[in-house]
């Protein structure tokens, strides 16, 4: 039975494992009790699947793999164990086709696997074997390290678990489009004969943008997928839901409808929006699980199908601070807006941190920020941390640069832009035993602790 985390009120901190050094290991045990003494008792993370070149880990590789990066290399398993054979064995339905991804991507420089020869771009079983014989080597090397992502996953949930951590997890809506998910399960996306994207992923125009947002990721071919009543899908999320006790799905919007965009448009705006069986996926996962552990990320333009698409299944959604003060009293971000079934932010992931959203905004806005939470100028970000915890909210979640009152020198991405992102790590020693004290007290103050 999986820990319960919204049976309370709860406050946690979101914190890439990228963030930190170690992740898995030394440096992961230490910010879980830093945690617990801080009166934190959710650890929100981002996807940990293997990331793309620009290190995003919305763009993965893989699905069921882990990023070898957050290792700890100071306790790396005995590879020669009974374990590890397990561990091989059952996951074979995954495991095998990754490694052989990443091997071959390395043999041909990185190229996307629709370049690579026909006969290993299309899968000939002659051509693979042959690959596994030629690559053992490397194959072995890839499978180690997976085992040891394994090994110190269960390790540090343990501890989390032992400490009264929780850990709510992240799973992109997509995948990318050189990934062992679209080599290996060509049938489940809209794919060319060649394999490259017939139809890719994004959003439409809006108020932020003229000509909408296009991502590039394939889409996934759904009327595929309800003949085998979403293996695939049901398989990702079974997959992420071993590892953490709550899961928020990306872009769950796109659960109701999608955005297809043709490939090769120059721009977002010649997509349409097609309708996706959602519900059928969410009942046969209801089913299978006997409850859904899953936060539905409703942020943007969110049109009432999926409202109710989310409402019907009892999913929690999100609500940011900092998209609180535009608009009229009914912004549904305002803290007298939020209900019970909400996870509140200051910001996310996405967001500049809340002193630099604080310090970027013009004149007027700022008065009404301050007018809004009833606070003197520059009282940012401890401000909005607190309307974050005493809102009605069942969680709440506080980004760690908040925490340590960081300006936008911290960011960890800014949407729409590839270079400079996800680098931010956790300063040594920047979680201070001081620091701890004055967020537990916060945290019994609004219920959370």
């Amino acid at each position: 039975m999986r820990l319960p985390v919204l049976d309370r009120r709860r406050a946690g901190v979101l914190l890439h494992l990228g963030s930190l050094e170690a992740a898995l290991g030394r440096g992961g045990r230490a910010f879980i009790d830093w945690l617990a003494g801080a009166g934190f008792t959710v650890w929100q993370i981002l996807p940990v699947g293997p990331a793309g070149p620009d290190g995003s880990p919305y763009w993965l590789r893989s699905d069921f793999a882990g990023n070898a990066a957050f290792l700890d290399p100071a306790e790396m398993p005995d590879a020669r164990s009974a374990e590890y054979a397990a561990f091989l064995e059952e996951g074979r339905a995954w495991l095998d086709d990754y490694a052989l991804f990443e091997v071959l991507s390395d043999a041909h420089a990185g190229a996307a696997w629709w370049d690579w020869p026909a006969q290993l771009r299309d899968r000939k079983a002659s051509a693979l074997a042959q690959a596994r014989d030629d690559l053992g080597a490397q194959l072995q090397r890839i499978s180690h390290e997976q085992f040891a992502f394994f090994v110190q996953w269960q390790r540090l949930r343990e501890h989390a678990r032992s400490r009264g951590v929780r850990i709510l997890g992240d799973l992109p809506f997509y995948v990318a489009p050189h990934s062992a998910a679209t080599w290996a399960h060509r049938g489940q996306f809209q794919l060319q004969a060649d394999g490259r994207p017939a139809a890719v992923a994004g959003v439409p125009p809006d108020y932020f943008s003229q000509t909408g947002q296009l991502w590039g990721n394939p889409l996934y071919d759904w009327q595929a997928m309800r003949q085998d009543n979403f293996a695939y899908w049901r398989a990702r999320v079974l997959e992420q839901l071993e590892r953490v006790d709550l899961l928020r799905i990306d872009h769950f919007r796109a659960l109701a409808a999608h955005w297809s965009i043709p490939a090769g448009a120059p721009d977002a705006r010649g997509g349409q929006w097609h309708l996706t069986p959602g519900a059928d996926l969410l009942r046969l996962l209801l089913d299978e699980l006997g409850g859904l552990p899953i936060v539905a990320e409703d942020l943007g333009v969110i049109t009432d199908d999926v409202v109710a698409l989310r409402k019907s299944f009892g999913l929690p959604g999100m609500r940011v601070l900092q998209f609180a003060f535009s608009g009229e009293g009914d912004n549904p971000h305002l803290p007298h807006m939020h209900e019970h079934d909400s996870v509140v932010y200051t910001g996310t992931h996405d967001n500049d941190t809340t002193l630099g959203w604080y310090r970027s905004l013009d004149e007027e806005t700022r008065r009404r920020v301050d007018s809004i939470l009833r606070v003197a100028p520059g009282s940012m970000p401890d401000a909005l941390i607190r309307e974050a915890l005493g809102s009605v909210g069942q969680l709440a979640v506080i980004p760690a640069q908040d925490l340590l009152g960081l300006g936008s020198e911290a960011r960890l991405n800014t949407p729409g832009t590839v270079q400079g992102n996800w680098r931010w790590r956790l300063p040594s020693g920047a979680l201070t035993p001081q620091l701890a004290a004055h967020f537990a007290q916060l945290n019994r103050m609004y219920g959370r602790a």
